[in-house]
């Protein structure tokens, strides 16, 4: 499996991805509601959690349908949550993906708004009424609501919060940042397992490697933070420094920060050779490869 491969692989299903959200991320949402909604989600971003899902759900030989269905809803709950941790009451940001925020663009209460009705619209796409089994939909719709409530990104962001000017030690910023960004994307490569038939310990290994990959996403996140510019983040940099926020950089120290996001690498590598799905998982290894090299 090379690198070719793989970038026909996510280029396909990330035009896959796009079109879904394009089509089932309405325009016609009353006052305006739909532009905001469609500016905040389409057109933008990695789309790792996407990535995940359908990585995760080809490693198992799992339903397609329902994948793609289960990326569109993750990406949604990711992009609402970024409209709300963007808002003057959050972590005040005029600049997401290159462009303005959706409250300098729209107005604080649109973006309340966009950020609400995508949480739902995320919840429908997970709920069809044909095409995907009741008890898949019941599945993907308890992983997604796990991950982005008290117990996981909604719960982080609030520690998040009230970390502000204090000074965490290195097991409670894992605490924060597991629930704050590492459960949707722990939940994003199980959503794509849920779809195909995963025995047990298959199962705690894909957890295990969403584990370190989310976590090794934050780690890098907070590097990139200090060391690009905010042209190429797409974001303002240096912002968690200015917050008096505390990071992985500032609590480890830059070359440590480094290390760590390496073993987690390895941590997420060795748990798919765990998993015992061999070949099949390739896609799962290059993303945590992805996640750790990259420089945005």
């Amino acid at each position: 499996m090379t690198a070719v491969d793989f970038e026909a692989w996510a280029r396909q299903q990330l035009a896959d991805v796009e079109s879904a959200l394009e089509s089932w991320v309405p325009a016609a949402a009353p006052a305006g509601l739909g532009e905001a909604m469609r500016y905040g989600v389409l057109d933008g971003g990695k789309r790792l959690r996407p990535l995940l899902v359908l990585g995760a759900c080809d490693a198992v030989a799992g339903e397609p349908v329902a994948a793609l269905r289960a990326a569109v809803a993750v990406e949604l709950i990711h992009a609402y949550s970024l409209v709300h941790d963007d808002m003057p009451c959050m972590d005040n940001d005029v600049l997401r993906r290159g462009k303005p925020t959706v409250h300098v663009k729209f107005g604080q209460a649109q973006a309340m708004l966009a950020g609400d009705a995508m949480q739902a619209l995320a919840f429908e796409v997970l709920t069809p009424d044909e095409g995907v089994a009741p008890a898949l939909q019941a599945r993907l719709t308890a992983l997604l609501a796990r991950a982005a409530g008290h117990a996981g990104m909604a719960g982080g962001q609030a520690i998040d919060l009230a970390s502000i000017g204090r000074t965490l030690d290195e097991t409670a910023l894992r605490d924060m940042h597991r629930r704050k960004t590492g459960a949707l994307l722990q939940a994003s490569v199980l959503m794509g397992a849920a779809c195909g038939r995963v025995d047990a310990p298959a199962w705690r290994a894909l957890a295990d490697y969403g584990a370190a990959v989310g976590l090794a996403f934050q780690v890098v996140d907070d590097i990139l933070d200090v060391t690009q510019a905010s042209e190429t983040l797409g974001k303002t940099a240096g912002k968690d420094l200015d917050h008096n926020k505390p990071t992985y950089v500032s609590v480890l120290g830059l070359d440590a920060a480094r290390r760590h996001a390496d073993d987690l690498r390895e941590q997420a590598l060795a748990a798919l050779v765990r998993s015992g799905l061999g070949a099949a998982a390739g896609w799962l290894a290059v993303l945590a490869d992805k996640v750790v090299e990259r420089e945005s």
